[in-house]
């Protein structure tokens, strides 16, 4: 996430930096060695099958199990080794993203329409039929990541979603991740993580056939191996590091601005945070507040160096100004607090979702609260990509259904475009039909006389 050249240099003097990111390269760069790795790990496992994806397990993540699979008992009794307070914030998490899109859902509607007589035409929302969900579960596992990917791919009505997680230091599941599975109407969960999961789903190597669709946030080796998978099996999206731009004004109050920039920087050491503001003195309240929060925060370690290294605050003059460099950066996650969040939500166009006003904050997404996907575009993917949803499980499936009467209109303009591209084919898949249909017309007007 970072500003473009031609941006800055037509806004020149319309702005200037309070703060500026220590590294000047983007956050999330395509890594020689890793794209080698996944390469090399792929043509293995698509060669060996099981037998590497077992190797890989053993090598990188010190599991030695032979079957990858949970029990249908392990994972229907997830949730009765959790503290009752966490099995209920995830049940309330799964049914708040499954309402979500269960609303989208009754907004994809099919339809036909008549373009003109004897030209029907329509669309049908066709869900796909299976769906390879990666749920992570490292250092922070994501337990929320189930409802976006597993749940709202049920909501679309996909038959079959199975899940890898990765193995805990102790050889088994994250509790937590199973059981959001679970609650969110998971067929299968495998013990499995990484390359070779993703590779394993793809390939068909888990006593399934291969998905169709991957979907789920990963470290670069996962992203990379979505990337190199992509065509063989659709993707959700290519996520980098997790980001955060909030817009702010004289309005705000510092402290939470500064508590929201820190809670998307702590996903990793190079998930950057960025603050647009029209008030030097907030943007300068701003910056002593994360150095303050910063001091007490036990994920400091990660938080801080994104802050330091990626972490940029920019003044704008006026609000034109403002917009313009937020559409620039094109954020993942953006908060606006400002007198003017009406002003900003019309004009605003590029972004993974936003949240409006003082009391929304990313987290609630995150962690399923508000309902939203949490799965979006990084590294001004916005401007041009939406994020995971009820749709992108779905397939818009034209079709057509031409009638006799309706043929003589569509034929001929067929005939005289394919004769002067020179595809004769094409042309005499016209030529013939307008030949026997004047040959029945002419039947009739005999079996008229």
């Amino acid at each position: 996430m970072r500003y473009s050249t031609p941006l800055l240099e037509r806004l020149q003097g319309s702005f200037h930096h309070l703060k500026l990111p220590l590294i000047d390269a983007p956050a999330a760069q395509r890594d020689p060695a890793v794209i080698d790795t996944v390469t090399t790990m792929l043509r293995d496992i698509e060669t060996r099958g099981l037998d590497a994806v077992r190797d890989f397990s053993r090598a990188l993540d010190n599991d030695n199990r032979d079957d990858f699979e949970l029990s249908a008992a392990d994972i229907a009794t997830s949730g009765d080794r959790l503290p009752g307070d966490l099995r209920e914030a995830i049940q309330l998490g799964s049914e708040r993203t499954q309402a979500f899109a269960r609303e989208q859902r009754s907004h994809l509607v099919d339809f036909e329409t008549e373009l003109r007589p004897g030209l029907v035409t329509g669309a049908r929302y066709v869900p796909v039929t299976r769906v390879g969900a990666y749920l992570p579960a490292g250092r922070f596992p994501l337990t929320a990541s189930a409802f976006m990917t597993v749940g709202v791919a049920k909501v679309a009505g996909v038959s079959t979603v199975i899940a890898c997680t990765p193995p805990q230091p102790g050889g088994g599941a994250n509790d937590a991740v199973v059981y959001a599975a679970h609650v969110s109407g998971v067929d299968r969960v495998f013990v499995l993580g990484g390359v070779q999961a993703l590779a394993a789903m793809a390939f068909g190597l888990l006593g399934e056939l291969p998905v169709d669709m991957l979907v789920g946030a990963g470290n670069a080796y996962v992203a990379e191996a979505k990337r190199q998978l992509f065509g063989a099996v659709a993707i959700d999206l290519l996520a980098g590091p997790s980001e955060v731009a909030v817009l702010s004004d004289e309005t705000a109050d510092p402290e939470i601005v500064a508590a929201d920039l820190l809670g998307q920087a702590e996903h990793g050491s190079n998930s950057p945070a960025a603050l647009v503001t029209t008030s030097e003195e907030h943007g300068n309240a701003v910056i002593a507040a994360v150095e303050r929060q910063l001091e007490g925060l036990a994920t400091e370690p990660i938080a801080g160096p994104a802050w330091r290294d990626y972490g940029v605050v920019t003044v704008a003059h006026d609000r034109e100004t403002a917009a313009a460099l937020i559409d620039d950066l094109a954020p993942e996650h953006l908060e606006v607090i400002t007198a003017d969040d009406d002003w900003y939500h019309d004009r605003l166009r590029n972004y993974g979702s936003v949240f409006l006003g003082p009391w929304s904050t990313v987290a609630y997404s995150d962690k399923g609260m508000a309902g939203t996907n949490h799965v979006l575009p990084t590294a001004g993917g916005a401007k041009h990509s939406a994020g995971l949803s009820v749709s992108r499980y779905l397939k818009p499936l034209t079709y057509q259904r031409v009638t006799r009467e309706a043929t003589p209109a569509l034929a001929r303009a067929v005939q005289i475009i394919s004769d002067s591209e020179g595809m004769a084919a094409h042309s005499a898949t016209a030529t013939r039909r307008l030949a026997i249909y004047a040959d029945t017309v002419g039947a009739e007007n005999v079996a008229s006389r």
